[in-house]
């Protein structure tokens, strides 16, 4: 199947470097852009991947309990159908597996380099191509780069006072410590987001006692998880036109919750007084002490952080060996947690805080035309043309970047939306003979404007501090309207909104 897929491969864009594309990134976004190049008929590609295997945040989060809350045949690549989900919300080691796949089926594994880092990139102006510089000092040129390292990868570790001297054990959520037993221990959670949601009901079966610290809580709705029974596997195996129509009920059913994050009218009101309903019966089917409910009770708008899904939060803070306290953590004492003046005695600390989802593409160092660098062109804000192409820094795209987060669909469809316009540009370039297209400034100015003022009028900007925020408040990192937007507005490449270069290599259409 996979092979039918391609297209014949074409000439070499650039045989003077060692790749015409290279993909930074094994994860979703790299895997997509594997079979995107292939079927462009693109065959001199490498994807460099940090650690030894693909799978991205799937491969690296590997908690108790860690699944994904957008279901299963949606949260998937349209290329390569999954029959097999065993359930409506897929758990971790079933997406790892989903992608250790896809990479073998599309012959995508010839092209894969492990445990490769890149550290840096270089525009090369004289030689039009990019740098790749890896941590162990070696380097490879390349006519193009995309940036497929996903904005859940770095884990923000919690910058209290006293953590260092802290005597027992401690670690990130995403670094889950397997060789660490919590039988019988006392445990402390930092934090209440999406990953502690999952875990902290799994390991409350087994821990001494385990003290949850909140800053603020989260609006929870029901997760309408079941086992996907045989026969459908079986039929979706045999008439896969069926997967693909409850794929696409589910995308438009997923698609109808942006109208509570994207406006502020009428509708979106409703919608939001709704999940507040939701969200207070499972707290009171759990909860029966008035005063514990008012401290799982949001004082934000559904949606302004990330609204998270689950039916086993609320009955694991109600077990005896769960406390939820919400006095701010004032240090960490070597013992413990001192919090409203009190030491909380843990022997384990787990820190669920997160990513630094804000600091994008770092620790990855990326220097532009006239060697400037990309951190000093986002000063300012993390402007871009859609989240993919940056005005300055030719022949690079960027999959799941700034302003294309989401708060109620599939990244997984806008990564391919983005790969599809990625092709348009890799196709341009050969149809022109250019060495390289370059943004215009002018559009990244005015997409940049037009996500801010739009962004203005989200729930992402209605008074909370999340993720999704910088420090300085402002929001560079969601998409402010739908996945359905998104796609119409990046189903062309726009060749007149960037310039070509041709350069002492360029002016020959390739493969002519």
């Amino acid at each position: 199947m996979a092979r039918d897929l391609k297209s014949a491969s074409l000439p070499r864009l650039r045989p003077d470097l060692d790749f015409d594309v290279v993909v930074i990134g094994a994860g979703f976004g790299g895997i997509g852009a594997g079979e995107s190049l292939l079927r462009s008929g693109i065959s001199s590609f490498a994807i460099f991947e940090q650690a030894e295997s693909v799978g991205g945040t799937w491969r690296d989060n590997t908690y108790p309990g860690c699944a994904c809350d957008i279901p299963s045949h949606l949260y998937s690549l349209s290329f390569s159908l999954n029959p097999e989900w065993t359930r409506s919300y897929p758990a971790q080691p079933e997406i790892e597996t989903y992608l250790e796949r896809t990479a073998t089926e599309f012959d995508l594994r010839p092209h894969l380099r492990f445990g490769r880092e890149v550290s840096a990139l270089r525009w090369i102006d004289d030689d039009g191509c990019w740098s790749v510089s890896f941590a162990d000092g070696a380097e490879v040129r390349a006519g193009s780069v995309i940036g497929a390292t996903g904005p859940l990868r770095r884990p923000a570790m919690p910058k209290i006072a006293g953590l260092e001297s802290f005597e027992g054990e401690i670690f990130h959520s995403a670094r889950w410590r397997h060789d660490i037993d919590l039988a019988g221990k006392r445990v402390g959670v930092i934090g209440t987001g999406a990953s502690a949601v999952q875990f902290v009901p799994e390991i409350a079966a087994v821990a001494g006692n385990i003290t949850v610290f909140q800053r603020t809580p989260p609006w929870i709705l029901p997760r309408d998880d079941r086992p996907s029974p045989q026969w459908r596997r079986t039929l979706y195996r045999r008439i896969p036109a069926l997967q693909r129509l409850h794929r696409w009920r589910i995308y438009f059913r997923q698609e109808m919750l942006s109208l509570a994050f994207i406006g502020r009218g009428r509708i979106a009101q409703r919608l939001a007084d709704r999940i507040k309903v939701a969200g207070r019966e499972l707290i009171d089917a759990s909860i029966s002490d008035p005063a514990e409910q008012l401290k799982l009770v949001p004082e934000f708008e559904p949606g302004c952080k990330r609204l998270l899904i689950t039916n086993d939060w609320y009955p694991a803070l109600a077990r005896p060996n769960v406390e939820v306290v919400t006095d701010s953590i004032e240090a960490i004492a070597p013992t413990g947690v001192v919090a409203g003046g009190v030491i909380h005695e843990c022997d384990v600390l787990i820190a669920a805080t997160g990513f630094a989802a804000t600091e994008f593409l770092a620790p990855l160092r990326i220097f532009g035309r006239n060697g400037e660098e990309i951190t000093d062109h986002w000063r300012n804000g993390a402007r871009t043309h859609m989240g993919m192409t940056i005005s300055g820094f030719p022949n690079l795209y960027l999959l799941a970047g700034p302003s294309t987060g989401l708060g109620h669909n599939s990244i997984v469809f806008m990564i391919e939306a983005q790969l599809r316009y990625v092709r348009g540009a890799l196709g341009e370039l050969r149809r022109s003979g250019a060495v390289s297209l370059e943004l215009d400034d002018a559009l990244e100015g005015a997409t940049y404007d037009e996500m801010q003022r739009r962004l203005a009028k989200t729930v992402w900007t209605s008074g909370c501090g999340s993720w999704y925020r910088s420090d300085d408040g402002r929001v560079d990192t969601m998409w402010p309207g739908t996945t359905i937007e998104y796609w119409w507005r990046t189903r062309t490449f726009p060749r007149s909104s960037y310039r070509r270069d041709f350069g002492r290599f360029g002016g020959t259409p390739a493969g002519r």
